[in-house]
């Protein structure tokens, strides 16, 4: 007689699979997610003996919705505008949570070190480093500091969800959303 083993495989938040092998039924994965059950047809070992595999994959590591999670429905996590925004020399667009952002030109257009600390909402903030050019400075003159970023317009650009603007500024000389010397991104349809 031929025995059927059973190996359920769970995806956890963080994304890592967990494997389980018995010659029970799946069970529903623990901690309230959803499981989706998948058979793979039995297939023979080199030992002669069929087994049947099940998966048990819990819910997307995206949600949807405001907050920090992904936001744009369907658990699609928005992007930064469209990946065509600046050219080929730009960085960051068209990524989720990108760690560095570049227009693909001069110093002031590029942060580095990102680390968001909300994404999703109606607007993402995060900091990272940029070269800021004070008043009557050149922009050999400037230096690497922090600054604020902020993606918002939170909408769609080529159909997906997306941020359609960011704008990073620099609070620690006195710059704010509103007053900082950067220009906001139509991080969208570019310059």
């Amino acid at each position: 007689m031929r025995r059927a083993s059973v190996v359920t495989l769970s995806l956890t938040a963080a994304g890592v699979f967990a494997a389980a092998c018995s010659s029970a039924p799946s069970t529903p994965a623990p901690g309230g997610r959803t499981t989706t059950t998948v058979r793979v047809p039995p297939r023979k070992h080199a030992t002669g003996v069929a087994t049947t595999t099940t998966a048990a994959v819990g819910a997307p590591t995206t949600a949807g919705g405001g907050g920090d999670g992904g936001g744009g429905g369907a658990g699609t996590a928005p992007t930064l505008g469209v990946a065509s925004a600046f050219g080929p020399a730009a960085v960051g667009f068209g990524q989720v949570r990108p760690p560095e952002i570049s227009l693909g030109g001069d110093p002031t257009g590029i942060l580095t070190g990102i680390t968001w600390q909300s994404w999703g909402g109606s607007q993402a903030t995060g900091s990272g480093t940029s070269t800021y050019v004070g008043p009557s400075q050149t922009v050999a003159q400037g230096t690497e500091e922090t600054a604020t970023v902020v993606a918002s317009g939170l909408g769609a650009c080529g159909g997906k969800p997306a941020y359609q603007q960011v704008k990073w500024f620099f609070p620690q000389q006195g710059e704010t959303l509103s007053t900082g010397a950067n220009v906001t991104i139509n991080a969208c349809t570019g310059p």
